[in-house]
This record gives structure tokens, C-alpha cells and sequence, in this order.
């Protein structure tokens, strides 16, 4: 009598994801692979990205968790010309862009999900991620002047004390957009993350605020913030962000984006555009 344990039932899923392991190379052993699943988090934390030449990267990231970082970099990417892609670098289950992508076109081997929004090439996770070092790293852009937006989705604190191609190239970003809304806990959680960046490169970080125009803030909101955020708005590196009811309820989708916060993310591209001055910060 056989004594084997009966064989256990394989889904398609399963066997879509070998199927792109082994295109991938995935199949040959790794020493020290397991943080994450398959070895992903070893694998990913192997690998590093740097723009190609020609390449210009903003990065977005939110202060906090739903303060509209993804809507943020959708409205800029519209705002630019293009080619102009948006990468999504948080886990699936936190994407606020699934739905954005008026036309799918698939998953590539490098295991981001890609859809199409007008111009704008719209790049996703396809997975679970348990961490920052699990985001894979970006497939090269196939033009000669590229911008690429990075919607980061991690907690700057989380994400900067992370060894991995995320944390450098959000050092290395042209541009960095902090995300955040006009409330004072949102100014604080904005202080504290510009506090963070600020070493790296502090007049390439620009505020985005999400609320109401600035001359109808509480009093006292400007100063809410501390030290850092008060000289951002000094030196009028803050682009107000309008709130649109509806986008706030349904999230992002098909529908169009409002006019008014692509016009609002438009002056978000004007530091990323101008010629690099070496003199700036000497």
C-alpha cells in the first residue's frame, strides 16, 4: 500500500506566479532569502534603481495615511507633458490608485501592474508587501527625457531608516513633495517628517495642502507645524490643494480629475523643470 500524502491541489494563481519566477530566474536558490514571501523582501533589498539619463523623479509622500499623496501625484502627472509615468510603491492592499487606470495593460514580468491614464503610464504593485525593502525596483524607462513620479505610501520615518532603493531615491528625487492637510495635527505630522528629509536636500521639498485656501487657515496654523514647515511657507514652497467633495467620497476612479487640482499641481512641477543651479545652498 502507498504510503505518499495525497498531493495538494494547485491554484491558478499559484502556478501564474511560478510561471513568472522562472522567466525571472527566481528559481535558483538564494542564501539568506525569506524575510518576505518567495524570498521577495531578500531578493528586492538586493536590488538598486537610479534614474536613467535624462530621467527626473518627483517623489510624493503623505504625511499621514489618507491625506491624498496618491491623488497628489495622479493630478501632477496629468499636469505634466508627457511621457510621464506614476509609481505606486505601497503594498497592494493599500493602493489608492487600482482603480484610477482607465485602460489595463497588464502585468510585467518585473511584477508591477501597468494601466494607462491619458499620457500618464501608471505603475502599481501586484503583491502584498510586508515592507519598504519588499517594493521591486522599477522597470527602466524607455525614453530619453522621462519624468517619473514616485507616490511613495510608507511613513517617512519607516521608509528613511530602511536600506533599500526606495529611501535612496527619494534622497536623490529632483523634487519632493510632502503631502498633508490643513490641521494642525496634519502640520505637525508634516514638521516632523520634513525634520526628517531636510538633511538630504530641504529647498527641494515642496508642502502640499490639502484644504482650504491659505488666507482662510485657523490662526496659528502656520506655526503648527514647527520650524520647518514655517520656512517652507516662507518661502512660498506651498502649493494649496483644493478639496473636492466627491473625489473625497469615491476616491480615485475612471471619472475625470478635477480641473482646479490638476491647476494646483501644476505649479508642483515648476522647481522639477528649472535647470539645476549648482550655486543654490553654497
Amino acid at each position: 500500500m502507498s504510503t505518499r500524502s495525497p498531493s495538494r491541489p494547485v491554484g491558478v494563481d499559484e502556478l501564474k506566479r511560478a510561471w513568472h519566477a522562472l522567466n525571472a530566474g527566481e528559481f535558483r536558490t538564494r542564501t539568506g532569502a525569506g524575510r518576505g514571501p518567495r524570498g521577495r523582501g531578500a531578493a528586492a533589498a538586493e536590488d538598486n534603481w537610479s534614474p536613467v539619463h535624462g530621467e527626473h523623479t518627483i517623489a510624493v509622500l503623505g504625511s499621514a495615511g489618507s491625506v491624498g499623496a496618491s491623488t497628489v501625484a495622479l493630478a501632477t502627472g496629468l499636469a505634466a507633458a508627457a511621457p510621464v509615468r506614476v509609481i505606486e510603491c505601497c503594498s497592494v492592499t493599500t493602493s489608492g490608485l487600482a482603480a484610477a487606470s482607465t485602460a489595463e495593460l497588464g502585468l510585467h514580468q518585473r511584477d508591477w501592474r501597468q494601466g494607462k491614464r491619458d499620457h500618464v503610464l501608471l505603475e502599481r504593485a501586484s503583491e502584498v508587501l510586508a515592507g519598504v525593502d519588499e517594493v521591486p525596483p522599477p522597470i527602466e524607462a524607455q525614453n530619453e527625457t522621462q519624468l517619473t513620479i514616485l507616490d511613495i505610501g510608507w511613513e517617512a520615518g519607516q521608509l528613511l531608516a530602511t536600506d533599500c532603493w526606495l529611501a535612496e531615491a527619494v534622497r536623490a528625487a529632483d523634487q519632493i513633495v510632502l503631502v498633508t492637510t490643513a490641521t494642525v495635527p496634519g502640520m505637525r505630522r508634516a514638521g516632523v517628517a520634513m525634520d526628517l528629509l531636510s538633511p538630504w536636500q530641504p529647498e527641494q521639498i515642496a508642502l502640499a495642502v490639502r484644504g482650504p485656501r491659505r488666507k482662510k487657515w485657523p490662526r496659528g496654523l502656520e506655526h503648527a507645524g514647527g520650524p520647518a514647515v514655517h520656512r517652507a511657507l516662507v518661502a512660498e514652497r506651498c502649493v494649496e490643494i483644493p478639496v473636492d467633495r466627491e473625489l473625497a467620497v469615491n476616491g480615485l476612479d475612471s471619472r475625470p480629475v478635477p480641473a482646479p487640482l490638476i491647476s494646483a499641481a501644476r505649479r508642483l512641477l515648476e522647481p522639477a523643470q528649472r535647470p539645476t543651479d549648482t550655486s543654490e545652498g553654497a
